[in-house]
């Protein structure tokens, strides 16, 4: 993804996932790499576990947080049915990250809304898709929390960032009781 002036990254989940610290991580490792970058969140209900959102773009010059319409590279989606639901802000040839986990929203435990069946197999035909078991991941570095920095590092992969510029990102960033858990989450996802 170099070949961009700007990089324009959507984080999507709902609230307590760690979605704007990720957004803070990405600016702060896309400024460690001498970049230019911004970042701007809104957390909507996210203390009742609603959606959350993050929008970073980082490049040589960046002026504003907000990502033109139709303009997000990469959807790195913290839950199932808020990565669908901002597929449609992904751009022709974007890449969207989704971790595979349902998160029940009020509006279907209220019966008013339903959960589609199929979240996965729409999310896939939509766009390039990597969907996987980040939760699990996490768990495996030794905090489910850390599904974040895990998430960071699948994309991480896939960016011009130096890898040690993410690591300083998460420990300047991180708590420094959960730096080392988290470091070996983005680790565990690089690797993915």
């Amino acid at each position: 993804m170099s070949d961009r002036s700007v990089t324009n990254i959507l984080i999507v989940g709902v609230g307590g996932q760690g979605i704007v610290l990720a957004g803070d991580c990405i600016a702060f490792a896309a400024r460690a790499q001498g970049l230019s970058a911004k970042a701007a969140e809104i957390h909507g209900m996210s203390q009742r576990g609603g959606s959350v959102l993050s929008e970073v773009r980082y490049g040589k010059d960046i002026f504003s947080p907000i990502i033109p319409a139709g303009g997000v590279d990469i959807v790195l989606a913290f839950e199932l049915l808020e990565g669908l639901r901002a597929l449609s802000r992904l751009k022709k040839g974007g890449l969207i990250i989704v971790n595979d986990q349902k998160i029940i929203p009020a509006s279907v435990t209220y019966g008013v809304g339903v959960y589609p069946e199929d979240v996965k197999e729409q999310i896939s035909s939509g766009a390039e898709a990597i969907i996987l078991d980040a939760f699990k991941i996490a768990g495996d570095a030794g905090n489910f929390r850390a599904l974040n920095s895990v998430m960071m590092g699948v994309m991480a992969k896939r960016l011009e960032i130096d890898k040690k510029c993410w690591e300083e990102a998460i420990s300047s960033l991180v708590k420094p009781q959960y730096t080392e858990v988290n470091i070996k989450a983005f680790n565990l996802g690089y690797d993915y």
